[in-house]
């Protein structure tokens, strides 16, 4: 009995993990327990690690400084460093601990680390694909094979959890090509004897291709209008099977069920194959749910932003009856703030079976940036600039902006801030503090300067819809170079005028991607009225909108592009030159900037661009992949841009001032000024680099008016839109 007692006890005692030896023994008639305490860790180093950082692998390991040494942690903590390397695709990577001992009985632990090479995969091949080759196949998954020009890349290293996606990946692709029975039968990869490459195999069963042979729509007990239902499935009899169609009908059918009242509407595919005819009929099911509420609305995943950023932008609240339409409209809004990684919107059963907790899972990425740019643009020259942005202050979600940029015909600098739910209202405000020197002498014959600040305000008026205002004041001086041989109508300019202007703009938005969209439309249209106060009178309408769809081929979308204005001075003098539309290089290209529209003669035996007070300028482009790996990051583009700028101020330098005498000289002031139809066409590339957005395009004007000055080529940081 004592025996087994002292066999326990001792067990107990090792368990703790205060001590390195127990043991228990009799002297006459005492139980004598001698115990051999664990050291105390003093501090926690790794050495010979250059590609994981020190403050990573102090994250991942058990033991910590002022912590018991157990040798089981030990071995645990090594094989948790291990999992980082081979994370991080060091598949060689050896852990070697270390013990140096102190007085006290503290001791310092060393992990001594062998990187190793970093682990590459050499091949992906596939076995069992009849309908697409090995190519094809390899341009689904995100795992590449290793390249030399893939230097800045990860996806040449091997790691499990991005082969198991890898998988999903390959059997959406099938499924979306209509093969309904594919399978990933294994993802075997193989390490070569060296340690430095992997072989991945993916075996897969493809099974036949299917057509689709019948699509209904069962409305249950709903009285859902049947045109409605039908406008919203996209899969046609037919048709080879698109699984990806078929979820997108669900969705449709849901949103039309939640649009015409049933919000707790359930919609169910249900398949039925054809074996030997390999065909399949489609039934999808709607079902009226019960009538549920929402108890608590939980909030996870957020350590940054502030609960109430995230709530405010919610279509629902507690005690509402549960509306899935609502909820995709709150993801959409979330997605919109561009806070987040990763949006998961999901329902759990609640306290009763009418209640439902709805979770709200995100994942933060980083909002603050500090940019450095450096670039070179045909219009601008060399181009500088450094950017400050916190698109989440404080987790507020307030927005600070600090832009610098320098050429060498143009310093700027502005600053704005804008609080989006201002006095807890949905009423964004904001200001903006700006200066700007140009010198584009090249451009518009003359050098001006301008600084000043605004007051902005706005809210939406749905998902879709928002209203602007601001009010701005600026103070503007052009002046004229000692050497520069102008047109009159430049030197009429010259001198200091302040702006005083209010602001409205309208905008609708329901682009499927704000960055880079591929789907959707966005118009834009805004007021101006300049003269409440300064010496500055006009009103002008400017008006922008844009239609994105994709066209037959992954990666391929359609642009169609419209942007016209129109000003008229509100008194009896002219719109200042400064103010007038200048259009040309990235707004029309195969035209330098400034280069179409009215331009008056100078002495220098050509001309000078004057600015128009009207302009329509429309654009069709598409944008399509190259072929070439998505981590290149390059896509190409075909372009037309048409349109007209003209219109001319009515009083531009009449002849008989001193600015522009009558008499032979009189022809130094000759407008050239008409509404002619203007188009060029063009092809560009497109490189989304490590350093932003870069463009080259090669534009040529096929209709012109003999003035218009061309521009060829033109390389530009960002984008058109």
């Amino acid at each position: 009995m004592i025996r087994r007692r002292s066999t326990r006890s001792l067990k107990s005692l090792f368990q703790t993990g205060l001590f390195s030896d127990v043991r228990i023994f009799r002297r006459g008639g005492n139980l004598v327990v001698v115990v051999e305490e664990n050291p105390m860790i003093n501090r926690v180093n790794f050495e010979g690690n250059s590609e994981v950082k020190d403050k990573d692998l102090e994250k991942e390991v058990e033991l910590k400084e002022r912590t018991m040494y157990t040798r089981a942690k030990v071995q645990s903590d090594v094989q948790r460093i291990i999992a980082v390397y081979r994370r991080s695709g060091y598949y060689s990577a050896r852990v070697e601990p270390k013990i140096i001992r102190l007085p006290q009985n503290r001791i310092d632990l060393v992990y001594e680390i062998n990187e190793g090479a970093e682990t590459k995969v050499k091949s992906i091949t596939f076995v069992g694909n009849e309908a697409f080759s090995d190519s094809d196949l390899r341009a689904q998954i995100t795992t590449t094979e290793h390249a030399w020009w893939k230097f800045m890349s990860t996806s040449d290293r091997y790691d499990p959890d991005r082969l198991n996606y890898d998988k999903e990946l390959l059997r959406r692709f099938y499924l979306k090509n209509g093969f309904a029975d594919f399978r990933v039968i294994s993802a075997d990869a193989e390490l070569s004897p060296d340690g430095e490459s992997f072989y991945i195999t993916f075996t897969v069963e493809e099974g036949p291709l299917y057509t689709v042979n019948s699509v209904a729509v069962n409305r249950g007990d709903t009285n859902l209008d049947e045109e409605q239902l039908r406008n919203a499935v996209q899969l046609s009899p037919g048709e080879d099977y698109d699984a990806t169609k078929v979820d997108k009908s669900v969705e449709n059918i849901t949103i039309e069920a939640g649009k015409s009242g049933y919000a707790f509407a359930k919609v169910e595919p249900d398949i039925k194959k054809d074996e030997p005819n390999r065909k399949l009929d489609i039934t999808y099911n709607i079902t009226e749910g019960p009538r549920t509420y929402i108890e608590r609305i939980d909030i996870i995943g957020n350590t940054r932003t502030l609960d109430e950023v995230i709530r405010r932008e919610l279509r629902l609240y507690e005690g509402d009856a549960y509306n899935r339409v609502l909820v995709e409209r709150g993801r959409r809004r979330l997605t919109a703030l561009d806070f987040f990684e990763k949006i998961d919107m999901r329902e759990e059963p609640g306290s009763a079976p009418d209640k439902v907790v709805l979770i709200v899972e995100v994942v933060e990425k980083s909002t603050g940036s500090l940019n450095l740019t450096a670039g070179y643009s045909t219009s601008d020259g060399i181009i500088g600039g450094i950017s400050i942005t916190e698109r989440n202050l404080l987790g507020r979600g307030q927005n600070v902006r600090l832009d610098t940029q320098l050429s060498w015909d143009r310093q700027q600098v502005d600053f704005s801030f804008t609080e989006p739910y201002f006095l807890d209202m949905p009423l964004s405000a904001g200001f903006d503090l700006f200066a700007t020197n140009s010198s584009n002498t090249d451009t518009t014959a003359y050098d001006s300067t301008r600084y000043g600040g605004a007051l902005r305000t706005g809210f939406r008026l749905d998902e879709w819809q928002s209203l602007s205002f601001k009010y701005m004041l600026a103070r503007r001086d052009i002046t004229i170079p000692d050497d520069a041989d102008v047109s009159p109508a430049i030197l009429d300019s010259e001198g200091v005028t302040w702006k005083s202007a209010v602001t409205g703009a309208y905008v609708y938005d329901d682009l499927d991607n704000p960055s880079k969209p591929s789907k959707g439309f966005r118009g834009k249209g805004v007021v101006e009225i300049a003269g409440l106060g300064g010496d500055v009178y006009y009103a002008s309408i400017d008006t922008s909108a844009y239609y994105f769809m994709p066209l037959l081929f992954d990666g391929v979308v359609l642009k169609l592009e419209a942007n016209a204005g129109y000003m008229v001075p509100t008194t009896s003098d002219d719109i200042p030159i400064q103010d007038r539309f200048f259009k040309g290089s990235d707004t029309f290209r195969g035209f330098k900037r400034g280069g179409v529209g009215p331009r008056m003669d100078n002495t220098r035996g050509d001309s000078d661009a004057i600015g128009g007070q009207t302009y329509a300028i429309g654009t069709v482009e598409t944008t399509f992949p190259l072929g070439l790996p998505e981590e290149f990051g390059l896509e190409g583009a075909v372009f037309s841009d048409f349109g007209t700028v003209f219109d001319a101020p009515e009083n531009t330098v009449p002849a008989g001032t001193d600015l522009c005498p009558p008499g032979p000289d009189a022809d130094e002031c000759k407008v050239h000024d008409t509404p002619a139809f203007r188009l060029s066409v063009g092809a560009g590339l497109i490189w989304q680099s490590p350093f932003g957005p870069l463009r080259v395009d090669v534009a040529y004007p096929l209709l012109k008016a003999s003035y218009d000055e061309e521009e060829l080529f033109r390389f530009s940081v960002g984008t058109r839109f």
